[in-house]
């Protein structure tokens, strides 16, 4: 495979509208389209005529991949929801792309559903539901939610959401559509944001405050922790059915890298929060240079922060290639030597004799850096010095983010001066917990900063060996799917 970067993968994006008289499915291509940068594995579509008749649509690939003008006009409805995925829990499988689509127990009528986020407890639930009788279509724990909610006693939707977030432990940012309704529903914790929008008649709901913009639709709000909000013929209504959680945990790195520069996440546009990570890492590590540089594209409003606090000019010292995606196509020897440079062409001219600082916003593995720095190296540069808008990440993620194991990490086994020795820099320097959460701007118990310090904001133990043994058996279970669709044995 092509080397991706060596930055935490992305969660998942999800939207959902209500729009009588609209043209849902196109307005769902669209806002899934903004959230592209969520997941690049696979996007569905599904659709509501009003009458109950659902109409699905995925794949794998891209949002422009999946989708044409004849699915569009296929896709025909009042209430659409979309995802675009990236796989956490459960494999890139064309049989876990989303929305998922199950038949309520009770009425018959078809409920489908999108999630962004993963389920602490997947494992436990998954048994009880197949010792029911469920059968499951995919190996993914948002099947699990769907089905819960199919199951679930109680003679109002508020009784049905009591009964499945009681029992759903994690991270769910949920977009659900039933013949009459579009809910939007987020875990008591608040891991993963969601937001809604006004819409002349109508409502949207999305991960991100990006994809309401791209459509013209103004946002009216975050959707709170532990809230669900439910929007029919009647309007929009929202309701807690379950108590509140004594603490939020927002993804920090939702801040640092997930979520586009141009959203906002509690009230705040992420550009300037970025910019501001930069600054505070120049006031902790700041070392005598002569530009600064960042590795495109997450980074750059940090390294233009980072420039500004140290009063060095900063300049685009690579040009990426935004065409690299993923790709089933095996590299020839050397391909796979040139690596990183497939992604990223070094601006020669700008680096060559010079002091170079780089910024990025996180080392996971270790994989990437080292090939970033023999770029700038090859092109001349004099020294280089890494700076890192995330502290070290030394503990695995359980809530949505892909950041591989403990044993992966390379900060959980190395130290600072190691891990600069490990990626060829001259110097090494990380932002600091406290100067994060002070460029972030929100109180550090309203934040999951578990990557950084292993103090989840639920108990993660018990369920800790199945998702380890999960994790081993999906590169397994993807390598057999992409041989099935290349039309091999």
């Amino acid at each position: 495979m092509i080397p991706d970067s060596d930055n935490p993968r992305e969660a998942c994006g999800v939207f959902g509208v209500f729009g009588p008289g609209e043209d849902v499915a196109r307005l769902t291509f669209y806002g899934l389209y903004a959230l592209q940068h969520r997941g690049q594995e696979s996007a569905g579509i599904a659709t509501n005529d009003g009458s109950g008749n659902f109409t699905l649509r995925t794949g794998m690939g891209l949002v422009s991949q999946v989708f044409d003008e004849e699915d569009l006009a296929f896709l025909r409805g009042d209430i659409a929801i979309g995802h675009t995925r990236y796989s956490t829990a459960g494999g890139s499988l064309a049989c876990n792309a989303q929305p998922i689509v199950v038949n309520d127990r009770e009425t018959g009528d078809e409920i489908a559903l999108a999630h962004n986020g993963n389920l602490t407890n997947a494992a436990v639930l998954r048994e009880d539901l197949e010792a029911q009788g469920v059968e499951f279509q995919s190996n993914a724990d948002s099947e699990i939610i769907a089905h819960l909610l199919a199951r679930a006693p109680g003679a109002t939707w508020e009784e049905r959401f009591h009964y499945v977030m009681r029992r759903c432990e994690g991270a769910y940012s949920l977009v659900i559509m039933t013949k009459d309704h579009l809910f939007g529903v987020r875990d008591p914790l608040g891991v993963r944001p969601l937001c809604i929008g006004r819409m002349g008649n109508g409502w949207v709901i999305a991960s991100e405050s990006c994809a309401l913009e791209h459509l013209g639709v103004a946002m009216e709000r975050e959707v709170r922790p532990g809230e669900v909000i439910q929007v029919d013929a009647d309007g929009l209504r929202h309701f807690s059915p379950v108590a509140p959680a004594p603490v939020h945990a927002a993804c920090t790195f939702e801040y640092i890298y997930f979520a586009r520069p141009d959203s906002r996440l509690s009230g705040r546009l992420l550009y300037p929060v970025r910019e501001e990570m930069g600054a505070q890492l120049a006031r902790e590590h700041g070392v005598d240079g002569d530009i600064v540089i960042g590795v495109p594209d997450s980074a750059t409003p940090a390294a233009i922060g980072y420039a500004r606090a140290a009063g060095i000019p900063y300049r685009e010292g690579f040009v990426k290639n935004r065409y690299v995606g993923r790709t089933f196509i095996q590299p020839d020897q050397r391909i796979r030597e040139a690596g990183v440079s497939l992604k990223f062409n070094v601006l020669s001219d700008v680096v060559r004799g010079k002091r170079v600082i780089v910024v990025d916003d996180s080392i996971v593995r270790g994989t990437t850096t080292p090939r970033v720095i023999g770029l700038l190296r090859r092109a001349g540069a004099t020294e280089v010095h890494m700076r890192i808008t995330a502290p070290p990440i030394v503990s695995p993620c359980f809530f949505g983010v892909d950041m591989a194991t403990k044993s992966e990490l390379i900060a959980a086994n190395k130290s600072v001066e190691e891990i600069g020795e490990h990626i060829g820099a001259d110097s090494l320097g990380y932002l600091s917990l406290d100067g994060l959460v002070a460029a972030i701007g929100q109180p550090e118990n309203e934040l999951c900063n578990a990557c950084f310090t292993g103090k989840y904001p639920s108990n993660v133990q018990p369920h800790m060996d199945q998702i380890d043994l999960r994790r081993q058996r999906e590169p397994a279970l993807a390598a057999a799917e992409s041989l099935n669709r290349a039309g091999r044995p």
